[in-house]
């Protein structure tokens, strides 16, 4: 199976990534980057309210990796959606990465009254070259309809939870439908599923980790995935992924566990507002 796709931007993205929330340690996103590429990761997933931009720049640097060889997505956070000062966040973040250029940014959530304008901002990014591809996260279909409603740029990317336990069906069909690349994030839900009775056994039968099963299970619907650690041997494990394919009753089977469980919550500036 190949590990990149196309983006509607005719932009390469790999199939899997690193993602660093809440890697907010001491050099941790730092090592955490650097162990990363070093086991043949070319995508880094951050986002401003992440607060290390900056150690992720770093790692960046010190990996030995090309810039042009790398892929790196960074978010515009609620509060400079409301206050709108989406110019001012993006050149904060790019100067704490140390970057000329992002390949990907994306409106961190839907935020209402504000995430229509903001996109336009996001549209004047991507013009500039500053931002390759640009996109969403957390939007569900009503958004990505009104969005259409006001824009003729389709986002690149819809980054959502997604996992076994969390499988948003209807969403990703529409995404997949309208060429919006899904991308998941806590695909691993946080440890919610490591010790699934049904993982463990499919696990047993491949060879593999219940990790190793609930990614494969993601890029082989053609969904890209962020895993997160800060651990150099899981930042590894969870690499071997592309080297066996699942069976489709199996693969039916692990859609059956959907229950809708969200291992991430809604930010606080959002639990109150009806988004």
């Amino acid at each position: 199976m190949k590990n990149t796709v196309f983006l509607n931007t005719d932009r390469e993205m790999p199939l899997l990534g690193l993602g660093v929330y809440k890697a907010t340690g001491e050099n941790e996103a730092e090592n955490a980057v650097i162990a990363a590429a070093q086991a043949g990761y070319r995508l880094i997933d951050t986002a401003s309210v992440y607060k290390n931009e900056e150690n992720v720049g770093r790692g960046i640097s010190r990996c030995g990796i090309p810039r042009n060889e790398l892929f790196i997505t960074t978010k515009v956070w609620n509060t400079a959606q409301r206050v709108g000062d989406i110019q001012g966040a993006f050149e904060r973040s790019l100067d704490r990465l140390k970057l000329d250029y992002v390949d990907l940014y994306l409106i961190h959530w839907p935020v209402p009254g504000c995430y229509l304008s903001t996109w336009k901002e996001l549209e004047k990014i991507q013009q500039s070259g500053r931002a390759l591809s640009i996109g969403v996260s957390n939007f569900d279909i009503r958004h990505l309809e009104e969005l259409a409603k006001v824009s003729d740029v389709v986002p690149a990317v819809n980054q959502i939870e997604c996992h076994p336990l969390c499988y948003p069906k209807e969403l990703i069909d529409y995404c997949q439908d309208k060429g919006i690349q899904v991308q998941a994030y806590a695909p691993l839900a946080r440890g919610a599923y490591l010790d699934n009775d049904v993982m463990c056994v499919l696990g047993t039968k491949y060879g593999r980790t219940p990790a190793q099963i609930g990614l494969r299970w993601a890029v082989q619907k053609g969904i890209s995935v962020i895993p997160k650690s800060v651990h150099p041997d899981r930042i590894e494990s969870n690499s071997h992924i592309f080297d066996f394919t699942i069976e489709q009753e199996d693969m039916d089977i692990l859609d059956s566990l959907n229950q809708n469980y969200h291992s991430s919550s809604v930010p606080e500036d959002l639990r109150d507002v009806a988004f």
